[in-house]
C-alpha cells in the first residue's frame, strides 16, 4: 500500500535544522515521489484513560498522520462502523465493542496484530502495551512508505527487553556519553519528569518495556523518604509508554540501621521486605531489582560466606508478592588477581561464581550475563556461562553505551557484533543451543529471560551524545524484540527514519555503518587481543602496557617475544575447557582456533602465522593497525558527500565526530603499532612503523616559551617527545622553514587536548595565517577524556589545500589556558591522497 501526500512534497536538503531529539520518531513530511493511497479518515483508540498505553496510541497515530502525511485524523474512543477507520485495542476490548475477531490466537503478551487493508487498519494487542507497539510499528511504515497489506502478528521472543541505565543520584551518569541524567540531580529524583517521558516514548518504539534508572554502583540514599516518592513520579511519567521502572540496589543498604546486610539474617529479611513494600505503594508496577554484588568492590552475600544465590534470593522474596524480577548480574570476579600465576583468568570467574548454583536461585530471579566474559571488548569469546545454567533463567547484557568501544567519539555500529553474539551456537548437550535461544528462555525451557541493554541516555539532544550512535539504541531494542533481523535492515529502517528516503544517504550511512565494527577493531585491538585501551583510566585511548601486571585480568601476556593468554586445558588457565565438548575442542587447539580468537586463547610467538592470511601475529597488528585507520579516513570523506542531503545541524554535528574519529584513529595506529614494535624489534615489512616523512616534530622546531617534554606512554606522541610552554600564562612559539617541495598540501597539526583547559592556537606558514583554534574537545565529545598528555588527549586538526613554498617560515603560536600548556606533537605537510 502507498500513501497520498496531503501537503506539498518538502525537498531532501532544504529542511530546517534537527537537533536528534527526536530521534528516529522524527515523523518528517513524506519525500516527493511516494504514490497516492487515502490512508482511513478517523482512529478509533479503545480506551478512554489518558495514561493507558492504547489511548496513547491513538494519540501517536493522530500526531504522526499529521506530521508525516499533513492529514488530520480525528481520534475517538467509541467503536464505529460506518467509516473507514484505524481502530487500536486490546483483543478483549475489541470483542467487547465490535463481536468477534479472527487470527488471533497466536498473540502472546506484548505482542500485535497488525491488519491493513484499503479501507481499514486494525492493530491489536494482547495487552496494552502490545497495542501501542503495533501503533509504532504502522507509523514506522507510514514514515518509510512502506506499508505492509494483510494480516501480520508479531511478538517479542523475551518477556524481559530492559535497559539499564548508569545514572548517578549527583546528575553525572557513569560511562555516559550523552549529558546529565535524565532522572536525578543533586542526589535527588528530578522534580520534572518530562524528559523521563519523553525517554520512555523513544524506548516504546522498540519495544522495551523496562528502565533500570540508577547505576549498578548504586547508593543507599536512592531508598530515601523523598527519592521513594520521586520514583513514583518518574514511574508514572513512563507508564503510559507501557515502561515499568526499576532500581539497582546497594546490597548493603540495611548496614546503617542494622549494622549488618548478612541476607540470611531474618532482620536483614524484614528490612528489605518492609522497603519494597514502600517502594511498590508508590510504583505498583514496578519491574524489580537489578543487584550488583561482591564486584569491583560492591559489598555483597559473599561477604559473610553466604553464597549468591542466598542474596539474590533475599531480595526474590521482597519483591515476589508483587511480582516483581530481581536481575542479578554475573559480573563477579576479583580484581586483585595474581599476574606472576600462569593460571589466574578473570575470564573464569563468571563460571566459578555461578555454575554450582544452577537451580538455587528462585523462579524471579534472572542471572544476567555480559555476552563475552572479559567487559564488553571489541572482540571476545562468547561466555561460556550461558551454556552452563540450565536450570536458571538468564538474560544478556549488552552495552550500547560504547565504553571501550571509541565511547561515541568514534562511531561504531553494533549491530554486528552482538548478532554474531547472539547466533552463536554453545552446543551444550551436543544441541543446538544458540545464545538468542538460551536467553529467550527457549533452549532450556526458563520461564523468564531477555535482555539488558546498557545505554547511557542523557540530557544532551541527542540522547546519546552522537547521531549516528542512535542507531545502535534502535538495534538494540529491534533485537530484543527479534534477534533472528538482519543488522543491515535494522540498520537501513533506522536511517530511513532518522534521515530521509534518499538512496545516497542511505547508501552512505549502511556503508560507513556496516564497515564501522571492522575499522575499530583493527585499529583497536585484533585476533582477540582485546581493545589495547587504557584500563587503569578512562577506557579511551590507546595504552596497551596498562593491561599487563595488575590485578585486573585483562591481560594480554605481552612479552619480546611472545603474546597472548594461554587459556588451553592442559597448560593454560583452562578457561577453554569450560565450554561444551564440541566447542572445547575447537578453542582447545590452535589449529582449530579462529584467527581472530587466536590470542584470546592461545600464547603465541610473535611469529606465528595466521590460517587466513599467513602473516605472523606481527604483521598482522602492523597491516591490520593501518587498514582500520585508512578506513576511518574514508569514513570521514563519506560523510562529507552528505552535505546538502541532511539538514546541516545534523550533518555539522557529526562530520565534526567523523573529523574528530579519522584523526584518533591515526593516534591509536600509531601508538599501537610503535609499542609492538619496540616489544618485539620487529619491524613492518612495508616499512610504515616509525616512518613518517611527512611530519615535522615539534621538539625539533625552535622554540621560545616552549620545552621539551616526555610522554607517557611513549608511544602516545610522535617521536615519543611533545612540547609545551614554559607557563601557564605566557604564549610559546614554534618555528621551522617548510623542507618540502613547494605545492598544495594538506597541513595537518597533532596536538593534545586536556580536560579543564582551553589553550588558544594560530597556525602560520609564509605571510598568511593558515587557521586558529581552540584545546576545547571537552565541550564537544561529550565525556572527559584526561588531564594528561596521553592517547586519550592527542587529536589532530587538518587544513586543505594550502599552497606552500619550500623555505616559507611556519609558526606555531600556543596561548595556554588553566592546567593545558598548549601542547603540540607534530605538524604534517601530506600531499593529495597522503594519510600521515
Amino acid at each position: 500500500m502507498h500513501l497520498l501526500l496531503a501537503i506539498a512534497p518538502v525537498l531532501l536538503g532544504s529542511v530546517l535544522g534537527e537537533d536528534g531529539s527526536r530521534g528516529w520518531l522524527r515523523y518528517a513530511p513524506a519525500a516527493d515521489g511516494c504514490e497516492s493511497q487515502q490512508v482511513p479518515s478517523a482512529i478509533v483508540a479503545l480506551s478512554s484513560t489518558k495514561i493507558s498505553p492504547v489511548y496513547i496510541a491513538g494519540q501517536e497515530l493522530q500526531n504522526g498522520l499529521k506530521s508525516i502525511l499533513g492529514k488530520i485524523v480525528d481520534v475517538t474512543t467509541t467503536g464505529v462502523s460506518d467509516l473507514s477507520a484505524i481502530v487500536v485495542g486490546t483483543v478483549d476490548a475489541y470483542i467487547a465493542t465490535y463481536g468477534t475477531v479472527t487470527g488471533v490466537d497466536e498473540l502472546e503478551d506484548d505482542g500485535y496484530m497488525l491488519s491493513t487493508d484499503e479501507d481499514s487498519v486494525v492493530i491489536l494487542g494482547r495487552n496494552e502495551r502490545g497495542v501501542l507497539y503495533g501503533a509504532f510499528e504502522y507509523l514506522s511504515q507510514v514514515a518509510r512508505n512502506n506499508i505492509t497489506s494483510g494480516r501480520h502478528i508479531s511478538n517479542p521472543q523475551a518477556p524481559i527487553r530492559w535497559t539499564n541505565e548508569w545514572d548517578n543520584m549527583d546528575g553525572s551518569i557513569e560511562r555516559g556519553y550523552g549529558g546529565a541524567s535524565n532522572f536525578f540531580r543533586g542526589g535527588y529524583v528530578v522534580d520534572n519528569t518530562t524528559r523521563a517521558a519523553e525517554y520512555a516514548r523513544l524506548l516504546a518504539s522498540v519495544g522495551i518495556n523496562g528502565v533500570i534508572i540508577n547505576n549498578v554502583n548504586a547508593n543507599a540514599t536512592l531508598l530515601s523518604d523523598r527519592n521513594v516518592e520521586g520514583l513514583g513520579r518518574l514511574a508514572d511519567a513512563m507508564r503510559p509508554y507501557g515502561v515499568q521502572l526499576g532500581i539497582s540496589l546497594n546490597f548493603a543498604s540495611p548496614n546503617a540501621t542494622l549494622g549488618t546486610f548478612d541476607p540470611l539474617d531474618p532482620k536483614v529479611d524484614a528490612w528489605w521486605a518492609n522497603i519494597t513494600d514502600q517502594i511498590y505503594r508508590k510504583v505498583p508496577d514496578m519491574a524489580g531489582y537489578l543487584i550488583k554484588a561482591n564486584s569491583e568492590g560492591q559489598p555483597g552475600p559473599l561477604t559473610y560466606n553466604r553464597t549468591l544465590a542466598d542474596g539474590a534470593n533475599m531480595f526474590a522474596r521482597a519483591v515476589q508478592p508483587h511480582g516483581g524480577v530481581v536481575m542479578f548480574r554475573a559480573f563477579v570476579y576479583d580484581n586483585h588477581i595474581s599476574y606472576a600465576n600462569w593460571t589466574s583468568d578473570r575470564a573464569n570467574a563468571q563460571l566459578e561464581f555461578f555454575q554450582h548454583l544452577d537451580g538455587k536461585f528462585d523462579d524471579n530471579v534472572v542471572v544476567q550475563i555480559k555476552y563475552g566474559p572479559i567487559d564488553f571488548q571489541v572482540r571476545e569469546a562468547p561466555s561460556p556461562l550461558f551454556a552452563a545454567l540450565h536450570n536458571t533463567s538468564t538474560a544478556i547484557e549488552l552495552q550500547v553505551t560504547p565504553e571501550y568501544l571509541g565511547q561515541n567519539c568514534h562511531f561504531v555500529y553494533l549491530a554486528p557484533l552482538w548478532k554474531e553474539i547472539l547466533d552463536f551456537d554453545l552446543r551444550a548437550e551436543n544441541k543446538s543451543s544458540k545464545i538468542k535461544d538460551i536467553v529467550t528462555g527457549q533452549r532450556f525451557k526458563r520461564p523468564l529471560g531477555g535482555y539488558a541493554g546498557v545505554p547511557g541516555a542523557g540530557t544532551n539532544a541527542t540522547w546519546l551524545g552522537s547521531h549516528m550512535a542512535m542507531s545502535n539504541l534502535y538495534a538494540y531494542g529491534k533485537l530484543a524484540w527479534d534477534a533472528s533481523l538482519s543488522s543491515e535492515d535494522i540498520l537501513q529502517d533506522w536511517t530511513r527514519l532518522s534521515f530521509g528516503p534518499d538512496q545516497v544517504v542511505l547508501d552512505t550511512i549502511t556503508d560507513i555503518s556496516m564497515k564501522s565494527w571492522p575499522a575499530y577493531e583493527k585499529y583497536s585491538g585484533n585476533l582477540g587481543v582485546q581493545t589495547l585501551t587504557d584500563i587503569l583510566y578512562t577506557h579511551f585511548g590507546p595504552n596497551p602496557a596498562s593491561q599487563d601486571n595488575n590485578g585486573w585480568g585483562q591481560w594480554l601476556r605481552a612479552g619480546n617475544v611472545t603474546i597472548g593468554m594461554d587459556r588451553t586445558i592442559e597448560n593454560g588457565t583452562g578457561n577453554a575447557g569450560n565450554y561444551p565438548p564440541e566447542i572445547a575442542e575447537i578453542y582447545d587447539d590452535i589449529d582449530r582456533t579462529p584467527d581472530n580468537l587466536l590470542l584470546w586463547f592461545h600464547h603465541v610467538p610473535y611469529t606465528q602465522r595466521l590460517k587466513s592470511t599467513n602473516e605472523t601475529v606481527i604483521q598482522h597488528f602492523y597491516n591490520a593497525h593501518y587498514e582500520g585507520a585508512a578506513s576511518a579516513q574514508a569514513f570521514h570523506r563519506q560523510w562529507e558527500t552528505l552535505k546538502g542531503k541532511i539538514d546541516d545541524e545534523r550533518f555539522e554535528h557529526q562530520l565534526f565526530r567523523q573529523t574528530y574519529q579519522a584523526g584518533h584513529s591515526l593516534v591509536w595506529r600509531d601508538s599501537i603499532t610503535q609499542y609492538f614494535y619496540n616489544l618485539s624489534r620487529i619491524a613492518d615489512e612495508m616499512g610504515r612503523v616509525g616512518n613518517h616523512p611527512h611530519r615535522i616534530e615539534a621538539e625539533s622546531m625552535k622554540l621560545e616559551g616552549y620545552k621539551s617534554y616526555v610522554i607517557n606512554p611513549f608511544h602516545a606522541a610522535s617521536g615519543f617527545t611533545a612540547i609545551v610552554t614554559t607557563s601557564n600564562v605566557t604564549a610559546g612559539t614554534a618555528t621551522t622553514e617548510v623542507p618540502f617541495e613547494s605545492g598544495t598540501y594538506d597541513v595537518a597539526v597533532n596536538y593534545y587536548d586536556l580536560f579543564n583547559g582551553t589553550s588558544s592556537y594560530r597556525l602560520e606558514i609564509g605571510n598568511q595565517t593558515v587557521g586558529v583554534w581552540k584545546g576545547d574537545n571537552e565541550k564537544k565529545l561529550g565525556h572527559e577524556p584526561s588531564r594528561y598528555l596521553d592517547g586519550h588527549t592527542a587529536t589532530r586538526i587538518t587544513f586543505r589545500g594550502v599552497a606552500v613554498q619550500k623555505g616559507d617560515m611556519v609558526r606555531i603560536t600556543g596561548q595556554p589556558d588553566g592546567i593545558e600548556p598548549a601542547p603540540l606533537d607534530y605538524v604534517s605537510f601530506l600531499p593529495p591522497g597522503i594519510v600521515d
